[in-house]
């Protein structure tokens, strides 16, 4: 938990300089935004899915200290040097990708699938989607707190911050323990369930890498908000999708983490396809507020399902695999978006994005329809018991 909290502030006050730092202090293009954000998926995919196989071979523990100390060392060369092919590597390495919330891991997104394992691997199936809103609410929170004290820094000053709460955050992580599980690397007998998963996540990368990485930029092109404004509407949206993520366990014994997705997401995608046609500050905001909270929600349940559906040793590489297939999708998607920002083509990606996410609803009905959804509520009939 400490080691959540302090990467989520270091995550919030990167989230939110990082495209000022591009935008406003270098001069950089929306485009050259873009493909750093592309860059940083790239790499992020990469890493994951390294770290996910690490997980299961070489230990959970030593995974998580050498993905914990990454995003410190990235902040730490954005605030030494200026020039851009050092923000290329420290958006690599840091997982700058910014193509998930906050709470799922968008800035250091590697991290996210050995942590969720480590969670697993503590907890019993019946308590992993409350653990999972717990953990992630926390995150949410302590990253908008993050994101609102970037307006007490300098842009680049935000950097030396997030170095400094970041190293502190993987010293916390010594002296824990964690219960290890030693996979077969050359069999996954959960593999058609991880596929299932995988494409879904395709698809979910795809749609958040169209928007998410240009929530900001957004609002900073079209609306000319300043950083200190900025600041305070991120926290805002931070804190409320933070609260979001409590309603999880209730979604899940509910309505299962297929119809949980379908509500939540579904009304997300069409409040998305509302911001860019009306040019009006107060419902932008108020969309833009609402937007992290509908695409959280669910995020527990669906991690409850996706860990409950395979092998505990197949955790850490079931999980890798999902992020590798959505960050490697999202980071086509950000240079799209950064080329249409560039030529002043705000309302595509939007209307994209909306498209895309109700399919994948679909999808989710069709991947894991009646029979995992009986699954889910007879988990859940047994949590109660």
């Amino acid at each position: 938990m400490a080691f959540r909290v302090l990467r989520s502030i270091a995550a919030g006050l990167i989230t939110l300089a990082f495209p000022y730092l591009v935008l406003n202090r270098y001069r950089y293009s929306p485009l050259t935004l873009g493909l750093l954000y592309t860059a940083a998926a790239v790499g992020t995919a990469i890493f994951g899915l390294l770290v996910g196989f690490l997980a299961d071979g070489w230990g959970r523990k030593r995974s998580l200290l050498l993905v914990g100390a990454v995003l410190p060392i990235s902040s730490a060369i954005v605030f030494l040097t200026g020039s851009l092919p050092w923000l290329y590597a420290a958006a690599v390495i840091g997982g700058y990708s910014a193509t998930g919330s906050l709470m799922g891991g968008g800035v250091g997104g590697a991290a996210q699938p050995i942590q969720s394992a480590v969670i697993a691997s503590l907890t019993e199936s019946r308590e992993r989607t409350l653990y999972f809103s717990i953990f992630t609410f926390v995150s949410g929170i302590f990253a908008a707190f993050g994101s609102l004290a970037a307006r007490l820094f300098s842009t680049r000053s935000d950097f030396l911050v997030a170095t400094l709460v970041g190293a502190i955050g993987l010293v916390v992580l010594v002296p824990m323990s964690v219960p290890e599980f030693k996979g077969q690397w050359r069999r996954l007998r959960g593999a058609r369930t991880i596929g299932q998963f995988s494409v879904t996540g395709l698809l979910n990368g795809f749609s958040q890498g169209l928007i998410t990485p240009f929530l900001i930029p957004f609002f900073v092109l079209v609306y000319q908000l300043p950083k200190e404004r900025m600041a305070l509407y991120s926290f805002i949206a931070g804190t409320v999708g933070a609260f979001a993520l409590l309603t999880a366990p209730v979604l899940d014994r509910k309505l299962g983490f297929v119809r949980a997705i379908a509500v939540t997401r579904g009304l997300g995608a069409l409040l998305v396809a509302l911001l860019p046609i009306w040019h009006w500050l107060r419902l932008a905001l108020a969309i833009y507020i609402t937007i992290p909270a509908l695409r959280v929600a669910a995020l527990p349940a669906q991690q409850r399902a996706l860990t409950d559906m395979v092998d505990p040793a197949e955790t850490g590489r079931a999980l890798g695999v999902n992020q590798v297939t959505r960050l490697g999708a999202s980071s086509g998607a950000v240079t799209l978006t950064g080329y249409l920002f560039s030529e002043s083509a705000f309302a595509i990606p939007f209307f994209l994005y909306a498209a895309i996410m109700l399919g994948n609803i679909l999808l989710y009905f069709r991947f894991f329809g009646r029979a995992k959804e009986q699954f889910a509520h007879r988990t859940c009939a047994e949590d109660e018991h």
